[in-house]
Order: C-alpha cells, then structure tokens, then sequence
C-alpha cells in the first residue's frame, strides 16, 4: 500500500514534449523605436492615414496640380451658387468663386497652422516640462505655477481674448494664430514632459552617466530626453488636429485668419450665413475637407500611441 503524501508521476516516453517555441538567439533585441515602427508597419489604421495625410500634404504643397482656377481672381456675381459642372465640380459660393479651389488652396494655410503651432508648442512645453521634471525643487513649482494659469484660460475662449489686443488685431496672419495657439496649449505639452522626465531621470543608466562625469545638464540631453519621447510623440501627433480645428474656429469666428488668405473655417462660415438651406454644400465640401485632415491626425496619433505602448511590447 502506497502513502497518501506519494505522488504518481507519468514516464517520461509516456508524455513526449510535442513542441517548443522558437526562440532566435542570434538576433539583437530590438529596440522602442524599431519595434514601433515594426507594428506600425501592420496596422492598417497606420497606412491608412498615413495615405491620407501624404496626400493632404501633396495637396497644400502644388495645389496647381489639382486646380488651374485662382480662388478669388475669379469670382463672378453671375456665377453665385452656381451648379457642379465639370470644370467646377463643387460648384460656387454666394460671391461666385469656385468652392473646390478655394478646398484645394484652404488645404496650405490648415496644415500649416497646425504644423507650425505643434512645432512652438513643443519648443515651449518640452523645454519647461524637460527643466521642471529634472531639476525639481523651486524650479517645478514656479513652472507648475505658471502652467496653472494658462491651463486655467480654455485655447477657444483665451484666443478671443488675445486676438482682441491691438497688436493681433492689427497683424493678423498665419503667425499670428500660430503665436495664440501656442501661447495657450504649451500647459499641456510641459505637464506630460515632466511626466515623463520625473520617469527616466531616476533610471540606472542616467545614473551611471552622471557617475562618469557627464554633467547634468548634458544628461538630461543625451539620456533623459531620448528616452522620454514617446509619449511627447504620441501627443504632439493628437494635437497636431486640434490645432487645426482651433484655427478653423478662430476663423469662423472671423477672428483667424484675414480674408486675403484661404480657410476652411471661414468658408463654413460664409456657407453657414449664405444659404444654408438652399445650398448645402457651400459649407459641406470644406467642413468635410476639415473633417478627413482632423480623421487622419487623431487615426496616427492613435495607432502611434499603441505602438509605443510599453505595455503591448513582447518580451
């Protein structure tokens, strides 16, 4: 008679091991930035806008190659709300000019308001949220401080308030708008920095670093900052949409950018007091010009947040 504390234990020729998984020893890790960019590579919502958003670039760079018609040397009274046609597939607006130049050429000043305000706000933001989240002490709560108090004015209604101060009220432009958004979105950009520096600066290599003699200064350049980047990618791509939803508000409010320059927003709002009954599509090719540019932003900013998830990495 056996015990009850033996254990039966099957013969090994009994129970053969069917399979095992295959590991490639010869092969380097890779790395955050090479395994993104090899999921990048598989997700569709990736090609998908990245297809998008090469083709609205295209579009804002040679506009010429879409459309021979200027948007405003050419407009009729005689052709007010005229029918699609095809030389004019939208058709025109209350002023005569052709929508779908005004769409092609609007496509310039859209991107680049977005790409030039993502670009200052990253300036701003990294550089305060990278010196706050480093050094600490008076420097963060003096930063904090000031971050609170834009953080405290809404981008849409700050900007009606500094675009009523004389000076952007008399210099009106691309830059202008640029100077606005960015003066009001940087809290953010800065908080997630910090965020993300107050992560890293305590990591063994940042301190084997600063014990060969590297300043701290130069660590936070060459160490800190590198290994920080991927949620200050991920937000700067997300943003970069809102910036252009908030200059095509500005200047549907009429606020933005001057009537010299073509916008989106501006041709919403000439389409929404024209005839917005009678002739809808006055307003619906450049609402849906803005709506795909601001669809094909948040889908890569989605797929790079996912693709930089330390989370979703294999081992």
């Amino acid at each position: 008679m056996t015990s009850n504390n033996s254990h039966f234990v099957a013969p090994l020729d009994e129970t053969p091991l069917l399979a095992t998984d295959a590991v490639k020893t010869d092969q380097a890790p890779l790395s955050l930035w090479a395994d993104a960019w090899r999921k990048l590579r598989r997700q569709p919502l990736f090609i998908i806008s990245a297809i998008m958003i090469l083709a609205l670039v295209v579009v804002a760079l040679f506009p010429g190659l879409f459309t021979s018609v200027p948007p405003n040397d050419n407009c009729q009274l005689a052709n007010s709300q005229g029918a699609p046609s095809a030389e004019h597939p939208f058709g025109f607006t209350f002023q005569g000019c052709d929508i779908y130049s005004r769409v092609i050429h609007g496509t310039s000043a859209s991107l680049s308001v977005g790409l030039l305000s993502v670009v200052c706000v990253l300036i701003i933001g990294v550089t305060l949220g990278a010196l706050a989240g480093y050094y600490g002490g008076w420097l963060d709560s003096v930063l904090a401080r000031l971050g609170d108090i834009f953080f405290a004015l809404p981008l849409i209604l700050g900007a009606l308030v500094i675009t009523q101060l004389p000076f952007f009220r008399e210099n009106r432009g691309v830059w202008t708008v640029v100077l606005v958004i960015s003066l009001l979105a940087w809290p953010q950009m800065a908080r997630i920095t910090r965020g993300a520096v107050i992560e890293v600066r305590n990591a063994d290599f940042v301190t084997a670093a600063q014990a060969l003699g590297v300043s701290k200064f130069k660590a936070l350049l060459r160490h800190v900052l590198p290994n920080a980047l991927a949620p200050i990618i991920v937000l700067a791509t997300l943003e970069l949409g809102v910036f252009i939803v908030a200059e095509a508000t500005l200047s549907f409010l009429g606020i933005g950018l001057p009537e010299g320059v073509m916008s989106w927003g501006a041709d919403i709002s000439a389409g929404a007091k024209a005839s917005l009954r009678t002739n809808p599509e006055i307003l619906l090719y450049p609402a849906a010009a803005l709506s795909i540019t601001v669809l094909s932003f948040i889908m890569l900013g989605d797929a790079v947040r996912d693709a930089l998830d330390p989370k979703s990495r294999q081992r």
